[in-house]
């Protein structure tokens, strides 16, 4: 008999899931049979999500909130999605309404993960170009005070759960000691998710 199987992960201690779970819940996945993971998005190694890659059988589905709670990046969703294939298991994705027991639905998980995954180097694209542009303007070295724009973009970049910490000192140049003394400010000033 195949079963529901649901994924949950959020990306720092302090966040908190129950949207992820009341969904999957809602869905028809059992508590006891959804694997949670508090671990940053970028991270290769996913214990939860290898036991639960183990545990998962032929017919069973996958069933997780939304599609960046479970891939890093588009060449791992598609690892992923062949796994699946291969291993005849079915995955369904809520928010983005993917269903692989379909022709659509294996259709529309591929499009939407490359989308992702051109989202993510468009961002990238900008803020380098962004960064150019600044050097050019003469706006680079020192422990001048960071401008609100650098700043913004810090905690844009740290808040999509894209991009590790030092990804984000290299795209920016704003040093890990700056990234989170603005981010505990941020989060003390009630302006946190």
């Amino acid at each position: 008999m195949s079963r529901l199987l649901g994924y949950a992960r959020t990306s720092k201690r302090s966040q908190d899931w129950s949207l992820q779970l009341d969904a999957l819940m809602k869905a028809g996945v059992q508590d006891r049979d959804i694997f949670k993971e508090k671990i940053t998005g970028s991270r290769k190694d996913r214990p939860e999500l290898d036991k639960l890659l183990a545990y998962a059988q032929p017919g069973d589905t996958i069933v997780i909130w939304k599609l960046d709670r479970m891939g890093r990046s588009l060449r791992h969703l598609m690892e992923l999605s062949d796994y699946f294939k291969e291993n005849n298991i079915n995955f369904v994705s809520l928010k983005e309404n993917i269903d692989t027991t379909s022709a659509t639905g294996k259709l529309i998980f591929t499009i939407l993960a490359a989308l992702s995954q051109f989202e993510r180097e468009m961002i990238i694209e900008r803020t380098y170009a962004g960064l150019e542009a600044a050097r050019a303007r003469g706006r680079v070295g020192g422990r001048k005070p960071k401008d609100t724009e650098s700043i913004e973009l810090v905690l844009k970049l740290y808040k999509s759960k894209e991009y590790p910490i030092h990804v984000i000192t290299k795209m920016t140049g704003v040093s890990k000691t700056t990234i989170y003394r603005y981010l505990n400010r941020d989060y003390k000033g009630g302006n946190h998710e």
